[in-house]
This record gives C-alpha cells, sequence and structure tokens, in this order.
C-alpha cells in the first residue's frame, strides 16, 4: 500500500545541489544544443529553440534563481516540460548542469520547505524530499517559472522571431 503514496519525480543538478519536478509534467530531456537569442528577454531566459516547429523558451535556472548564469558543459541539458495556462499546455525548456535519475519519493518522506538554508527563494520551492541522509528541493513550477509570464515570454519570442 504504501507504494501507492509515492511520488516520482526527475532530479537535477545545479551546481553543487539537487533539484526535482514532478515526472508527469516532463516531456523529455535534450541535449543543450544552439540557442536564439531573442532581445529584450529577462536574464533568465537563455533563448528560444525549435523543437518539432514550437518555438520553445529556455530558462537557465542558475539566472532564474539569481546565481551568475549557467556555463555549458558536457552535461548540460535541457528539461521540456509541460506548463498549463487558461487550460492550454504550454512547453517550456530548463537549462540544468545535469539530470541524475527519476526517483520514488514516500509522501511521509517530504516535508515543508525550510524558512531558511536555501539558495532559492522560499516560495519556488514546493517540499523537501528526504533521500537517504540528504534533502531534495522539490521545485513548485507554477511559482519558479510563472506561466502566465513565461507563455507572455513565449508569445513575445514568437512575434520576435516572425519580424
Amino acid at each position: 500500500m504504501q507504494q501507492e503514496h509515492n511520488a516520482q519525480y526527475l532530479t537535477f543538478h545545479l551546481a553543487a545541489e539537487v533539484f526535482a519536478i514532478d515526472i508527469r509534467s516532463v516531456r523529455e530531456i535534450i541535449q543543450y544544443g544552439a540557442m536564439t537569442t531573442v532581445p529584450l528577454m529577462p536574464s533568465f531566459v537563455r533563448g528560444v529553440i525549435n523543437l518539432r516547429g514550437s518555438v520553445v523558451p529556455v530558462i537557465d535556472l542558475h539566472a532564474r534563481f539569481g546565481r551568475p548564469a549557467a556555463k555549458v558543459g558536457k552535461k548540460t541539458c535541457v528539461v521540456i516540460f509541460d506548463a498549463m495556462r487558461e487550460g492550454e499546455r504550454v512547453e517550456l525548456g530548463l537549462m540544468v548542469d545535469a539530470v541524475s535519475e527519476v526517483v520514488d519519493i514516500a509522501a511521509d518522506a517530504i516535508e515543508p520547505p525550510p524558512n531558511f538554508g536555501t539558495s532559492v527563494r522560499r516560495d519556488f520551492i514546493r517540499a523537501m524530499g528526504k533521500r537517504g541522509d540528504r534533502f531534495v528541493i522539490i521545485l513548485e513550477p507554477d511559482r519558479a517559472f510563472d506561466v502566465d509570464e513565461m507563455a507572455n515570454l513565449c508569445e513575445a519570442s514568437q512575434e520576435a522571431l516572425a519580424a
């Protein structure tokens, strides 16, 4: 019965920290490649990619979390995930240092976010998932990636690229 209360998360690295997002929102993971930069975008938008005919904005999570922009390495990749906006699916890309694994985290191993001690804004964190003797920071996508803001950026990107 315990298995029914587990949730699956995709874990990934940003520098030395391990983060996670709900696997149900992940569409695919792609190798980091060429990006088209779009003028007047916030610093955390690395650029846009063409994913099978769709323009997908790619968010540099380092920059989104107030850190210096990410450096591209051999394991750098883009996690494509679905967000919902006004009942419609919107694809966004998250640039991460490396994807780790898909993990099961039991409901009783999930704790509320701490009031201090993380390098990410508290409202970006859904919970902390205990994995052995360490914690994984489970992100709250609706806040960390503000779907309305990102959808507006996607529309602006498409308009800028069409011009």
